[in-house]
């Protein structure tokens, strides 16, 4: 399997550490070989020799001895098949378990989690985050890139089944009557109306005012035949007047006696829409009508394509209103967690919470995570990457084996000399 830049800069560093390790055996061993020479040629006549033979002799012998135990961790020495050798690879399921249990035990607790949120203090830090414009701006399209990625994956078809499910059934449920008759009744009590009411009086004044003609003409279709043209003429006229200062009236005078009659009107029957069954009912049949009207059909229809094509053209257009208020709101939130303690608690709060819920109900699959990724991985493999990550520090064990072997060697020898 090809390296990546990381594990090769670690494998060199592995290389050069075995080649130091290695250097000092050799040294050792060529200090041997010449105090031995030495001894043989001299005959003895150089005591110190001896004590120089002793610990490069010792010296070699702790060398070896840590040579073989550092790589019986990762492979057979020599490639002999000697018992309890190659540890990691023969071992590997096994420390995958245990490598799971250390982390579950020591990294997922409960108690370990929440302690580690409540010091950490990412209430306070989040905040001064947050209240960076910049930071604002990075999460604002970190979300929209998450949006567009959303709707994007989304089936129009399945997205467009569920809504027009989801709103004919919600309208279909709902009576109309009752919640049109509190809304209704709200209004009026809070006089909403009247502004309607002052158009429409508008209106309809500068429609009689203007149809001057078409007053006349409907006046006289209404009278006798037998009756003489100048006399309906003057009774239209009058009539006309009479219908023009009444508008007029009804226009400028906010207790005419017409509004009263209009706001009357409806209040009862605001009253019906929540009380009156026979009113209640035709409300539904209202209903009913309107959704199966084609140009709601269509709109049904065509609700999941135009909210798509709007969220991800907002989404896309960083000056949009809804990343801009996406962006006040960020800022604005982190503001409010450098200030408001409180408010800090109830998210700590919340997030320790979360964590707990995560680590109770999902402890053993994270867990699983570990110990089933190490037993897919080759014995081989597995001894390479531990080996990638850890055989550099462990040269230094056959670097001290073989100092240490020395020293050793020297204390045998000379106390061997003065007890001897």
């Amino acid at each position: 399997m090809e390296l990546t830049s990381n594990e090769q800069a670690k494998q060199r560093g592995l290389r050069r550490m075995k080649a130091v390790a290695l250097a000092f055996l050799l040294g050792a061993a060529v200090v041997y070989v010449l105090a031995r020479l030495t001894e043989n040629f001299q005959g003895g006549a150089y005591g110190w020799v001896g004590y120089l033979a002793a610990m490069a002799e010792a010296s070699m012998v702790g060398a070896l001895a840590d040579w073989f135990a550092v790589t019986a961790l990762f492979r057979h020495p020599l490639g002999l098949p000697i018992p309890h050798t190659a540890i990691i690879p023969r071992k590997k399921d096994a420390l995958g378990e245990n490598l799971g249990d250390f982390v579950g035990d020591n990294f997922l607790a409960q108690a370990v989690v929440a302690d580690k949120l409540r010091r950490v203090g990412i209430g306070v830090r989040l905040g001064g985050w947050l209240a960076q414009p910049h930071n604002a701006e990075r999460v604002t399209a970190e979300l929209a890139t998450a949006v567009r990625a959303a709707v994007t994956v989304l089936r129009d078809d399945d997205v467009q089944a569920v809504l027009e499910h989801a709103l004919v059934k919600r309208f279909l449920e709902q009576p109309w009557g009752p919640p049109l008759g509190r809304l209704l009744g709200q209004l009026l009590t809070d006089g909403a109306h009247h502004k309607l009411v002052d158009l429409i009086t508008e209106r309809a004044y500068e429609w009689v005012r203007d149809n001057h003609g078409a007053v006349l003409r409907v006046v006289s279709q209404r009278l006798p035949d037998w009756s003489p043209r100048f006399v309906d003429e003057l009774v239209a006229d009058k009539l006309y007047g009479e219908v023009l200062a009444f508008a007029w009236a009804v226009r400028i005078e906010p207790h005419h006696p017409m509004r009263t009659a209009v706001d009357t009107f409806l209040m009862e029957f605001a009253q019906d829409l929540r009380t009156d069954p026979a009113t209640i009912e035709r409300a539904e049949a209202v209903k009913l009508q309107v959704l199966a009207h084609p140009e709601v059909q269509i709109l049904l229809a065509s609700a999941w394509g135009n909210a798509k094509k709007m969220l991800l053209a907002a989404a896309e257009d960083p000056s949009s209103e809804l990343r801009r208020r996406m962006r006040t709101t960020l800022v604005a939130l982190g503001g409010r967690l450098g200030r408001d303690a409180e408010l800090r608690f109830k998210m700590e709060d919340w997030l320790q919470g979360v964590a707990s819920y995560v680590i109770s109900n999902y402890r053993r699959e994270i867990i699983t995570l570990i110990t089933d990724t190490v037993a897919r991985w080759d014995a081989q493999e597995t001894s390479r990457k531990v080996e990638l990550q850890v055989g550099r520090d462990l040269q230094f064990i056959r670097i001290n084996g073989t100092v240490i072997g020395a020293l050793a060697g020297l204390a045998i020898h000379l106390v061997s000399q003065l007890l001897l």
